[in-house]
């Protein structure tokens, strides 16, 4: 009986981790203020499929909005002895094509504000690097990758996973008014297909996974799909 409980217990472990990568705790970092400034004050717990914590403006008018401006920040308010120049600056033009790329099939992207320009601003607020090859070793071999992801049943993260914070914040580009705010962070999950990546390639994961979501986030607002 024992045997046939622990194999489905590693049956549900393997069959779970099919995500690059999920939701983590938040650290408690005076820059998620710096960055949303008085929404900061507002946010409040996220749903299911939503940010860590969030804040929308439930008097904004958001069908006006047709097109979008991208502003990426990279690391605001980080430790810049964590990250190389380099890596920050690779990480930071990838946040910005990854919004270009999802916020484009919604909405066109201008450069200019405007009375319909919704301005899209995302910040990196912290990040880790995964191990170096042992993130792919502990990913890549059965036995360990079971081991790994029933270590990471009691704690936030998967062992060896890197992983990354951000704070996004949505305005009127002409006005200023705030629309919404939101922090979140993400960390590597146990997809096998997550292995075989570079040191940044969990903090990847992550910003693809915010870039869908904001996009769809703010579509169903837009559209009027959803009111504020």
């Amino acid at each position: 009986m024992r045997t046939v409980l622990g194999l489905a217990a590693v049956l549900l472990v393997l069959g779970a981790g099919c995500a690059t990568t999920k939701q983590a705790k938040l650290e408690d970092s005076t820059a998620v203020c710096g960055f949303l400034g008085d929404a900061c004050q507002t946010l409040k717990p996220g749903q299911k499929g939503e940010a860590a914590e969030r804040w929308i403006n439930s008097s904004a008018q958001f069908t006006q909005y047709n097109k979008v401006m991208i502003t990426t920040v990279g690391f605001f308010g980080a430790d810049a002895t964590k990250v190389s120049p380099k890596n920050q600056q690779a990480l930071t033009e990838f946040f910005y094509k990854s919004l270009n790329d999802d916020l484009s099939k919604k909405y066109q992207v201008v450069v200019q504000p405007g009375p319909v320009v919704a301005k899209v601003q995302v910040a990196i607020l912290d990040a880790e690097a995964a191990t170096p090859g042992m993130r792919s070793i502990s990913m890549a071999v059965p036995q360990l990758r079971v081991l790994t992801s029933i270590a990471s049943l009691g704690t936030e993260n998967f062992p060896f996973a890197g992983g990354v914070e951000a704070a996004f914040k949505l305005t009127d580009s002409a006005t200023g008014q705030t629309l919404a705010a939101a922090v979140d962070r993400r960390m590597g999950a146990s997809a096998m297909r997550a292995a075989a990546q570079w040191q940044w390639g969990d903090a990847e994961n992550a910003i693809k996974a915010w870039a869908e979501q904001i996009a769809a986030r703010m579509y169903e607002y837009t559209s009027g799909a959803k009111k504020p």
